[in-house]
């Protein structure tokens, strides 16, 4: 601690090394930021081994939310949490689905209508 009270730069590195076991990054199932996460079942107890965020980050996703906003909320970086959330998916604490679906491509009719109307204001 420095006399502000604020932890020191060494304090700071170190906790994230200590939350994720001193992993960097994910053993097997890797999550991307717009990943949604979800808990199947969120009243199944973890075990007495689980650490305070994953505890949090369970109860979070007791509805859906993506991983990058669960980070804001635990005040972690991302990197981190996703690795605490591959850990959950492995274990079938969490579910992870993939990002919003992507919408069907425009007809290209339509967009040649949309184009030649565009070309008409020059």
């Amino acid at each position: 601690m420095t006399r502000s009270g604020e932890p020191d730069f060494c304090a700071r590195a170190l906790r994230p090394y200590v939350i994720t076991r001193g992993r960097a990054r994910a053993t097997r199932n890797t999550v991307g930021v717009e990943t949604l996460l979800i808990a199947p079942d969120p009243t199944r107890e973890l075990p007495v081994t689980a650490s305070r965020e994953e505890r949090a980050l369970v109860q979070m996703c007791a509805r859906l939310i993506s991983l990058v906003e669960a980070s804001a909320h635990l005040d972690l970086p991302v990197s981190l949490v996703g690795v605490l959330a591959s850990d959950l998916i492995d274990a079938g604490y969490l579910s992870a689905r993939s990002g919003t679906p992507k919408q069907a491509a425009p007809d290209s009719q339509l967009l040649l209508e949309v184009l030649h109307g565009l070309r008409g204001f020059r």
